[in-house]
């Protein structure tokens, strides 16, 4: 008993910590975690790392070599492109940095004296994954492109990607620039809260404006997943010769979100597709079940009568979290809470957790307060 018990503490340390790092950025995202859960499908597949996640919980529902660092390309843009649209004024127009977009690879086809928006260069970033736009973005808001590496490796440490570290900022292959497959699910999942990288990310197809004067072109997603496969909703293509293919994209279907993640994948579509399909025909989204809970409570005034009362809790909010048939079946709880509170009562104090367990493990952690 006293080893589950630590088990289930430390499942809420690490819990917490997931929170506090998602909370400043992605305010929004279900307060149920459950990516610390360390079940999920592993079939041998032809890349070598992949993830479907789902992303209001961040379940992981399969993958193999998902914690394995390895090069990413142009997904790296995922987290520029949002540092990006998380700026104010973004549609005001500037020049581009003339040295900035000098790089070689993929071009939104900036050239020297255009002037630009930040919101046209987040549209560069993530449908023709103009590594021009990325540069040009990073000299404006932090400098130098050096600059935009550093504050985008403390983005990745403040969001908790502590398997992610960039060099460049386009993707472009460099040593020491790698991530990991749930690292980039984990990132888009976040991504995904912000409206306007949703916006972008989803369509095939955007009108900007840019050049001198600014003019409207349109710009086409490199993604073919958003037209190859109808519940597709983003999000991020990437090549490069020591990364090889990378795809991140994102699904919706019968209210669940799944985000899919392969590195060095060569049939990526096929294998998104098929992901998906075995992922939303075997989970579905359901509600965790209520957990009768009390406890004690003590005062002054109770004191006085030689009395206690007992405090019924209730869970802070109704969740739903992805579980395969007949899982629900297996979950069982455990309230965790000191022995007693004082009085008075508070409303929005979190008197208890009652953590949640699949099979005996660990899945997630709800707060209790005063019903």
């Amino acid at each position: 008993m006293k080893n589950l018990r630590q088990k289930w503490i430390a499942f809420l340390c690490s819990f917490a910590v997931i929170c506090c790092s998602l909370s400043a950025s992605a305010a929004g995202l279900s307060p149920v975690s459950l990516e610390e859960y360390p079940h999920y499908e592993q079939e041998e597949l032809s890349a070598n790392a992949y993830i479907v996640m789902e992303a209001s919980t961040g379940r992981v529902l399969c993958g193999k070599n998902i914690h394995e660092r390895l090069a990413m390309a142009s997904t790296t843009k995922i987290i520029g492109a949002l540092m990006v649209l998380e700026q104010p004024d973004l549609e005001e127009y500037f020049e581009v940095d003339a040295d900035a977009i000098q790089v070689e690879g993929s071009s939104m086809g900036l050239q020297q004296g255009d002037f630009v928006s930040l919101y046209a260069l987040a549209c560069g970033m993530m449908l023709p994954s103009g590594n021009d736009a990325a540069n040009a973005a990073g000299v404006r808001l932090y400098g130098s492109i050096d600059g935009f590496v550093e504050a985008m490796n403390q983005k990745a440490q403040q969001i908790g990607l502590s398997d992610t570290h960039y060099v460049t900022a386009c993707g472009l292959d460099a040593p020491e620039h790698y991530s990991t497959a749930f690292d980039l699910a984990k990132l888009s999942r976040i991504a995904l809260q912000n409206p306007d990288f949703a916006y972008i990310c989803a369509q095939s197809n955007m009108k900007v404006k840019f050049g001198n004067p600014p003019y409207e072109r349109w710009l086409k997603n490199y993604n073919k997943l958003l037209e190859l496969y109808p519940d597709c909703i983003g999000i991020k293509t990437g090549f490069t010769d020591d990364a090889g293919r990378c795809l991140v994209s994102a699904a919706q279907r019968d209210g669940m979100t799944l985000i899919c993640v392969t590195l060095n994948a060569h049939d990526d579509w096929n294998m998104h597709a098929s992901l998906y399909d075995h992922c939303f025909e075997t989970y579905s989204m359901q509600p965790l079940p209520d957990t009768p809970a009390s406890i004690t409570l003590v005062g002054s005034d109770l004191q006085e009568n030689g009395s206690e009362e007992e405090l019924i809790l209730q869970s802070a909010w109704k969740s739903t979290v992805p579980l395969k048939a007949g899982e629900s079946a297996r979950l069982s709880y455990a309230v965790l809470s000191e022995p007693f509170t004082y009085a008075p009562v508070d409303s929005s104090k979190v008197y208890a957790q009652a953590v949640y367990l699949l099979d005996g493990s660990p899945l997630c952690s709800v707060p209790l307060i005063a019903g």
